[in-house]
């Protein structure tokens, strides 16, 4: 569909979500792995947040987004594709800098599950104390 047409690139990251994000001109058919996005995301908020990189920057109509997004949670996933997209369009036009960076869109959310340490039950969960 796409084979041979010039696109921006972004990659996204969230918690433990890898999205590889390509930004084609087109008129705002959103596709991931290889699924429209209302097949992939049951919940209207997490089509939100995939979209808002594009409605802040009032691109909803004129890109088509096709990405393919692995690791994590839908959640994660969601996060990941939009710091992608975000990230893409800067490639396509360095004035949507200051909207996308206002609105928190550039930055990378660090936050992941912290590891189990050993001698514990969880990441900081300690066994039960016993006296005796």
């Amino acid at each position: 569909m796409f084979e041979g047409k010039p696109y921006f690139y972004g990659t996204g990251r969230r918690k433990s979500s890898v999205a590889r994000v390509r930004v084609y001109q087109g008129t705002g058919k959103v596709t991931i792995n290889e699924r429209d996005i209302d097949d992939y995301f049951g919940l209207e908020t997490l089509k939100l947040i995939v979209r808002q990189p594009l409605t802040i920057t009032d691109n909803a109509d004129k890109f088509d987004i096709v990405c393919r997004v692995a690791g994590g949670g839908v959640t994660g996933q969601a996060g990941a594709i939009r710091h992608g997209i975000a990230r893409a369009l800067l490639q396509a036009d360095e004035n949507f800098r200051p909207a996308l960076k206002k609105a928190g869109l550039l930055t990378r959310d660090p936050r992941m599950k912290e590891r189990k340490k050993y001698g514990l039950k969880g990441a900081r969960r300690a066994p039960q104390f016993s006296k005796r």
